[in-house]
């Protein structure tokens, strides 16, 4: 039916309105990531910015660009200060960055706890021995395998601590080392972490004792979950879970805080794209968009007292404080 001349205005006024402009980005926009080109957090980058491309509702060139190290935190810092960016600026951002904020990292100059998650990359975490997992106060404490005071799976030792069950750690072991370090009896643990987390366990002949799991999130029910036999304060047991959250966080996307609500829009639809191929082409990761990843990632930020209490428990039970 034809418009008449009279309701034109009021047309025209109605799609001039906020909620009814028509949501558009900028034709180019940046994905910071950490470095190098190459590494396992680029080449997943590289995924996610073809994906949330094809989702976009018009072209867009997002342009992908490394920088500093595979931890995430020099790329963080970079973000941190394009907090005007209205959506053209985005960051990959590692569980490591998360982690570095979190026990004081002197490098982490970064307000990660405000930033908003588009879309994350979600993966398990257990800890897994040769022998079964001897029962609170029993036995002799477990040597655990750790790269370092500082690295997420310490994470794990806290959990023990709060579970009560003595265990020792074995510093200096990360990846093929703690796992040639179990196959040999020098440790009796290590936590595995990654996609398939219970295959690996099963390749190197070990047995999966519970999941390091996070308050929203169990995905892998047919364990017990390590928050369920430990006996702490929910500051404590927080604590380890924002390890826990860190280590099960592969890379996620994540838009400056104060990002328009129609940008964050128009992000997010795309992001379903990349879930729906992500779920295609890689079904073994736990693809999270929207409400999923934010509710997933909120495990990384306990509040100050749980902050606190990580940091305190590092000092005191591995002697170790930030630069």
């Amino acid at each position: 039916m034809p418009i008449a001349r009279r309701a034109l205005p009021g047309l025209l006024a109605l799609l001039a309105a906020p909620g009814a402009r028509a949501q558009r980005l900028a034709d180019s926009a940046t994905l910071l990531m950490p470095g190098p080109d190459g590494a396992p957090a680029a080449l997943w980058a590289a995924r996610v910015a073809a994906g949330l491309t094809r989702g976009l509702p018009h072209a867009v060139a997002l342009h992908s660009i490394a920088v500093g190290g595979p931890d995430g935190v020099t790329a963080a810092n970079r973000f941190a200060t394009t907090e005007g960016a209205e959506g053209r600026t985005l960051l990959v951002l590692p569980g490591a960055a998360a982690h570095a904020r979190l026990i004081g990292e002197s490098r982490a100059r970064y307000p990660v706890e405000g930033w908003l998650p588009l879309c994350a990359a979600w993966g398990g975490a257990v800890l897994a021995g040769r022998a079964p997992l001897p029962a609170a106060g029993l036995g002799r404490p477990i040597r655990l395998a750790l790269p370092g005071p500082d690295a997420p799976e310490a994470a794990a030792l806290l959990g023990l601590d709060l579970a009560q069950v003595p265990a020792s750690p074995v510093l200096g072991l990360a990846g093929p080392a703690a796992e040639q370090a179990l196959a040999r009896g020098e440790v009796d643990a290590i936590v595995l972490s990654g996609a398939a987390p219970l295959r690996q366990a099963a390749l190197l002949g070990a047995a999966p004792w519970c999941e390091l799991d996070t308050p929203s999130r169990r995905d892998h029910p047919e364990l017990p979950a390590l928050s369920a036999v430990a006996t702490a304060a929910p500051v404590a047991l927080g604590a380890a879970q924002a390890g826990f959250a860190a280590l099960r966080l592969r890379a996620a996307v994540v838009l400056p805080a104060l990002t328009s609500a129609d940008q964050v829009a128009v992000w997010r639809r795309a992001a379903l794209r990349w879930q729906e191929e992500e779920a295609r082409d890689m079904p073994e990761t736990l693809a999270l968009v929207g409400a999923e990843a934010r509710t997933a990632m909120a495990a990384l930020f306990p509040p100050p007292e749980g902050v606190l209490a990580y940091r305190e428990w590092l000092l005191r039970r591995l002697n170790w404080q930030a630069a």
